[in-house]
């Protein structure tokens, strides 16, 4: 069988896709140089955050709660991109519109009330999970309500991960909307109106007292970002 197009429906079709493209990747600007870590600032623990080829590398560390490499910017609505590989043995995860507790205080997650001190990180959590759980692009509330949107009922999203490699979020922020994707794949379609703005942080999970952990690493690159 032959199929012929003609000029001007192919040209159409080139030209859709091609503004496709463009439209998808039109405006997302580095929030990391790729060089120093200016414009950020840790948080929480005292896992290790460098710059190294271009990435930002964060190392595992003993006894030290998690540790977050936090933009000094808030941000609302926005699409962000970036890339990142991470250990089998780690976790690891992307903070969204978060803060920082400035006092002490007491939240319930799964049903049980925890103390949660001062210098806390807290917020949406897009997941990093290179476990058997497969929750890598999954919506947590960290240090606040715990799961939101996992992906026990996505079983795309969850073979999209790339166990060893380099893998890709899309996220995007809209109002009461979170939306994510890995690797291209739709992972969490969140509505939820709690925190409407905050900074954007790179997590280094404690390891506590695992010695095999310490010194296991997670890594970014190609941190972009445009805002809505």
């Amino acid at each position: 069988m032959r199929i012929q197009i003609t000029n001007g429906i192919f040209f159409a079709a080139l030209m859709s896709f091609g503004v496709f493209l463009i439209a998808d990747d039109e405006g997302l600007e580095p929030i990391f140089d790729g060089k120093t870590l200016t414009g950020w600032v840790q948080q929480g623990g005292k896992a290790t955050y460098k710059v190294e080829k271009g990435e930002v590398v964060g190392t595992a560390v003993p006894d030290t709660p998690n540790s977050f490499l936090c933009t000094r910017k808030h941000y609302g609505d926005f699409v962000l991109e970036l890339e990142f590989k991470v250990d089998p043995s780690l976790n690891s995860g992307v903070q969204l519109r978060s803060h920082v507790n400035e006092n002490d205080t007491t939240v319930e997650i799964r049903g049980k009330k925890r103390k949660k001190n001062a210098g806390t990180v807290y917020g949406y959590q897009v997941e990093i999970d290179p476990s058997e759980r497969a929750n890598s692009g999954g919506i947590y509330d960290e240090a606040r309500r715990g799961w939101l949107n996992d992906l026990k009922n996505n079983e795309a999203a969850r073979k999209a991960f790339r166990q060893g490699g380099w893998n890709k979020f899309r996220i995007i922020c809209k109002g009461e909307s979170i939306k994510t994707w890995i690797n291209g794949v739709l992972a969490a379609d969140l509505k939820d109106s709690m925190t409407s703005k905050g900074f954007i942080a790179l997590q280094v999970h404690g390891v506590g007292k695992h010695k095999d952990r310490v010194g296991k690493q997670v890594r970014w690159r190609k941190i972009r970002l445009k805002e809505l």
